[in-house]
């Protein structure tokens, strides 16, 4: 059976077609002068490109860029309205101005699609095994035990260890990284020549996502499949495509093989996204992050948030789940500490715990020397006028039905602070110190962009003028361009106002960048602890290094970053 992290067997080649074999010399895919038009608006202007056969093409650019729009006029996949001008060749064939009725039979089974979020990309009643059927089939030939055979070998060549039960199985009961597989391997079932993949490891852990890339490089090379990666890390693209295109508002800033674009980029846009990728820049805040050292090294600081061995159990079906163990750590004031591991590690019930919204089974929690544990819902609201959370997604923690002004003075509201003119002033502060303008107040979440919401989510946990800040994944959801942008001000607000975080993430380059000390935890319990200099320089554990190993970090780094104590820990975690 295939192992979790990479494909184990070879990958069986396409069955043989009755078309001749000869394929013409030229590229696979070749897209010329290609606009795209909503109504009177243009949104892809002039993109022009060319991916070789066996080979992977990377277009990159943030959010509104123009990538996906890109990827769906190759697939045929506008929606309603957009209008396509140009010329796209596949297989030396014009597509572009085939038909529907023409360019049906190459969807699927020439030219696969790997969606962004197999949560939306998948029916949620009705099982993986009835959704692998419709792709399989598109094999011409073959009756219904040969396609589900074929179903569950290709679901074991990505990996999936047990595929009966994945075919079984409905998508809730599948994990994300697991759903990703079955998405990729649906894609590759018809043994296509391309496969397009958009940001298909965005919502996944750090080690998924390296699992997840590793997987389609192996497809490529087991198949000869061709990939268009859709993605907004300049680092993931550095380090899996042959090429890139690098787009900004629908325009293409630069173009090139990979190791040229990477190693001197040309337009001042690719040169802001090779410095916005903390993988790439690990110091790049050290003076703003200085005054937290300080702290520390003068012990001058007092601990904010104290945790002591601190045990939550939840029943499951029945059986008695252990989701944090003797879990202890102290964060002192003004630093940030941060709390990392996969998906299903304790994080979140961690850091419910500390906000009071679940109660430990044993152990103690103190914010600002109150205690946590033990209180009513209404003794704990002394404890949170000074402990704000600021969560994951500013898409969906803000209600759309509110504008910004009644968001961010929403706490004060609750909380009786002030006459209705301080409060007002005070929410205009709070807006200033995350950079927003006060003609923002009038506006509703649907009309701002994805960092102005998250922006706005700071604001609002500003607002009391609280001691201690839980970040919650909080720009996970975000382009890494404007992503840099939040950290920035986040650090700032510590620099100047002697804020106290508490960084909860999988992403262990953010965290190098943010954090003056580190908790990671498996399975509930910590396993390593201590200044982020330290746990990421010299891992002891095999478990810490496997998540430092998955962390894409280009061309350039691969030299520098990590030193040899960190491969001698990873190739321990390696073989075990």
């Amino acid at each position: 059976m295939a192992a979790r992290d990479g494909l184990s067997v070879t990958l069986p080649p396409a069955e043989a077609s009755p078309e001749p074999t000869t394929r013409p010399s030229g590229p696979l895919l070749r897209v010329d002068g290609l606009s795209v038009s909503y109504g009177p608006n243009e949104v892809v202007t002039d993109v022009g490109f060319a991916l070789g056969r066996g080979e992977s093409l990377a277009l990159i650019g943030e959010s509104g860029s123009g990538k996906s729009t890109i990827a769906r006029s190759v697939l045929r996949l506008l929606p309603r309205g957009g209008h396509a001008t140009g010329r796209i060749e596949f297989d030396g064939q014009e597509v572009l101005g085939l038909s529907e009725r023409r360019f049906r039979p190459l969807r699927g089974r020439a030219i696969g699609f790997v969606p962004q979020d197999p949560g939306n990309a998948l029916n949620p009643v009705r099982t993986i095994g009835a959704q692998a059927e419709e792709s399989a089939a598109l094999l011409d030939g073959t009756d219904q035990a040969l396609r589900t055979g074929r179903i569950l070998e290709t679901f074991a060549q990505v990996g999936l260890d047990d595929p009966r039960r994945v075919y079984d199985a409905y998508p809730h009961q599948l994990s994300g990284g697991m759903l990703q597989r079955v998405l990729i391997g649906l894609a590759v079932l018809p043994r296509p020549a391309l496969l397009v993949a958009d940001e298909p490891t965005s919502a996944l852990d750090v080690t998924i996502q390296k699992r997840i890339l590793d997987l389609l490089s192996r497809l490529r090379q087991d198949l000869d499949i061709s990939l268009l990666l859709i993605t907004h890390d300049l680092a993931i693209a550095a380090e899996r495509a042959d090429a890139l295109v690098v787009l900004k508002d629908g325009l293409v800033q630069e173009a090139g093989r990979t190791a040229a674009v990477f190693a001197s980029p040309a337009s001042a846009y690719a040169r802001k996204l090779h410095a916005d990728v903390p993988a790439l820049n690990p110091d790049r805040y050290a003076g703003l992050r200085a005054a937290g050292f300080r702290r520390l090294e003068t012990g001058a600081a007092v601990p904010k948030i104290e945790v002591s061995a601190v045990t939550k159990t939840f029943t499951v079906d029945g059986m008695a789940l252990t989701a944090v163990d003797d879990v202890s750590f102290t964060v002192r004031a003004g630093t940030t500490h941060a709390l990392v591991g996969e998906s299903g590690s304790g994080k979140t019930t961690t850091i419910r715990l500390l906000l009071g919204l679940d109660q430990p089974d044993t152990g103690d929690i103190r914010v600002a020397g109150e205690q946590v544990t033990g209180r009513s819902h209404e003794a704990l609201r002394t404890v949170r006028r000074h402990l704000q959370l600021i969560y994951q997604n500013p898409f969906t923690s803000l209600d759309p039905t509110w504008k910004v002004e009644g968001l961010v003075r929403e706490p004060l509201d609750r909380f009786r602070i002030g006459t209705r003119d301080e409060r007002a002033v005070r929410v205009r502060e709070a807006l200033a110190d995350v950079g927003l303008g006060e003609h923002l107040l009038a506006r509703r979440p649907d009309a701002l962009s994805g960092g102005q919401r998250q922006r706005v989510a700071i604001a609002r946990a500003l607002v009391l003028k609280p001691d201690v800040i839980v970040l919650d994944e909080p720009t996970s959801a975000l382009d890494v361009s404007v992503q840099a942008d939040i950290v920035e001000v986040l650090l700032t607000l510590q620099a100047d106002l002697g804020l106290t975080y508490l960084f909860v993430s999988h992403d262990l380059a953010l965290v190098r960048q943010l954090a003056h000390t580190v908790s990671v935890m498996h399975r509930g319990r910590i396993v390593e602890h201590g200044s982020v200099s330290d746990i990421f320089d010299n891992p002891r554990q095999a478990y810490t290094a496997s998540l430092l190993a998955a962390v894409p970090s280009g061309i350039a780094e691969r030299a520098r970053w990590p030193h040899p104590r960190f491969e001698a820990v990873r190739n321990e975690a390696c073989v075990a």
